[in-house]
Parts: structure tokens; sequence; C-alpha cells
């Protein structure tokens, strides 16, 4: 059934796929992906502070339209190695929103958007 949380986790699987094929064709390091593709997680070390500003800090990281941001500044000013960083940075997103793991609610870090993990 196509229900809005269905729909969610696969918005998540084609994200992260298109986003991992469009590194590809760009010609990529696979290295960098592996390196970086975990990066976003540090977020979570925002929880140190208060599930408020774990909260708050992991949704920065988890939220396509900060990358969204983070690409047209990098295009615009011509900084190098925007468009790969973005790529994977939308391909972890993804990721991680299709197996239900989705904006934080500053109660607690299992309470998210999609459901509690």
């Amino acid at each position: 059934m196509l229900t809005p949380k269905f729909l969610l986790h696969l918005e998540g699987i084609v994200v992260a796929a298109a986003a991992t094929i469009a590194y590809h064709h760009a010609g990529c390091s696979w290295l960098w992906f592996a390196v970086l593709f975990l990066a976003p997680d540090a977020s979570a070390l925002g929880y140190a502070a208060g599930p408020r500003t774990g909260a708050a800090t992991y949704n920065l990281a988890h939220t396509y339209a900060v990358v969204a941001l983070i690409w047209v500044a990098g295009h615009g000013l011509h900084w190098a190695g925007t468009t790969p960083a973005c790529l994977i940075w939308l391909a972890h997103i993804g990721a991680d929103r299709a197996p239900g793991f989705g904006l934080k609610y500053p109660s607690a870090f299992q309470d998210t958007h999609l459901a509690e993990v």
C-alpha cells in the first residue's frame, strides 16, 4: 500500500541510488565515498549536550535542503569538491531514510519523523 511512510522510505532508496549513480558518472573517487559516507553521523555528537541540541545538530546534517544550499554556494563560488561531497552526503541521507532513520524530535534520539527507531 502506498502509505506516506512507505513513500518516505522509497524516497530514501531513490535518493541514495540516484546520488550514488551520479557520483559514479562523475568519475569521483570511491575511496573518498567510503571515507566520507558516514561523516554526517558525527552530528550525533550533539547529543552529548542533550536531546534538544542533539536533534538540532543531527537534523541540520540530515536535511536535503542544507545539502542543496551548500551545493549552490559551493558551485557559485567554484569550490573544488563540492559536487562529490554533496552527492556522498545525499547518498548518506537517503540510505538513512530507507530503513527509517528520520529527522529527530528533541524528545529522544529514537523519536523520528518516520517512526520510533
